[in-house]
């Protein structure tokens, strides 16, 4: 299969590490013009230049998805410089942990305001010009989470869930402008944020244990990694896929229901580490 995606106009948000950098490098391999975007100015400007080595042309800038006259300056920028955009891959956003008893709404509401919102501004943007060009390609990167609730999680359970919502709305409603847009849900993809789950569970317990854990619930038996998600989104914006919209793509390894078990799996995990640790210090 051979993806020809070279000079699509491609803006990628949160690029400037994990899933959004792997997106972003497997665009610029095929020799699109990729524009990036992240909060970090030093980190983005040095993913920049590591794409330029491959990318037809690129333009990384710091943007607060948070702030829409920021969000429309960069787009502003990047059409006019390119006369338009094909490609948006709207993946800005971390998830955010947390339960009825330790979050608030003020929390709950400024983690909406990054995914929902921030989602929803990009694709106001960008729509105008695909609508013009009447061509335009839209992937959500969205979390398992969004369709699998777990016990735990209430920030990213709920504002995932309506960032695949506003996908499979707007995989309906833009169609009639040749614009399709689909969500790519997230299993456990190997980024920074498992290297800080496990420095969480504290001494005495070992990588190899704290993975072994993980994994219980992904049947595939390891974590993603954000190149394979970055096949899915080439994929999803070639001419390959001029018939898919409003779809939700779960990139998990298989794993489904199985993550409603994780918070159970954790909490189980770490009192018997509590415990080791307990025993350990009675012998010494």
């Amino acid at each position: 299969m051979n993806i020809d995606l070279s000079d699509k106009r491609v803006i990628v948000t949160g690029a400037s590490r994990g899933i959004g950098k792997a997106i972003a490098t497997a665009f610029a391999a095929e020799g699109a013009r990729v524009a990036i975007c992240a909060r970090n100015l030093q980190a983005v400007t040095a993913t920049g230049q590591e794409l330029e080595a491959s990318a037809s042309a690129v333009i990384a800038r710091s943007v607060d998805v948070t702030d829409t006259t920021s969000v429309n300056a960069f787009v502003a920028e990047v059409t006019e410089a390119w006369g338009g955009v094909d490609v948006l891959v709207n993946n800005a956003g971390q998830g955010k942990g947390g339960n009825l008893d330790t979050l608030t709404a003020e929390a709950i509401l400024e983690h909406a305001n990054v995914l929902q919102m921030g989602h929803f501004r990009f694709v106001q943007a960008v729509v105008p010009f695909m609508r013009k060009q009447r061509w335009g390609r839209i992937i959500e990167i969205n979390a398992l989470a969004g369709v699998i609730p777990t016990p735990e999680g209430i920030p990213s359970v709920i504002n995932r869930a309506s960032c695949v919502a506003l996908s499979k709305s707007l995989g309906m409603s833009l169609p009639k402008d040749n614009i399709l847009v689909n969500s790519l849900n997230m299993g456990w993809i190997d980024t920074g944020q498992w290297d800080r789950h496990f420095r969480e569970m504290g001494p005495g317990v070992t990588r190899e244990e704290f993975d072994e854990m993980v994994m219980k619930v992904v049947p595939l038996g390891r974590y993603g990694r954000p190149e394979d998600v970055a096949g899915m989104a080439l994929f999803l914006a070639s001419d390959y896929a001029s018939f898919i919209s409003g779809a939700s793509i779960d990139i998990a390894g298989g794993m489904g229901g199985q993550i409603a078990y994780f918070p159970t799996l954790k909490r189980d995990f770490a009192e018997s580490i509590r415990q080791r640790r307990e025993n350990s210090s009675r012998t010494e």
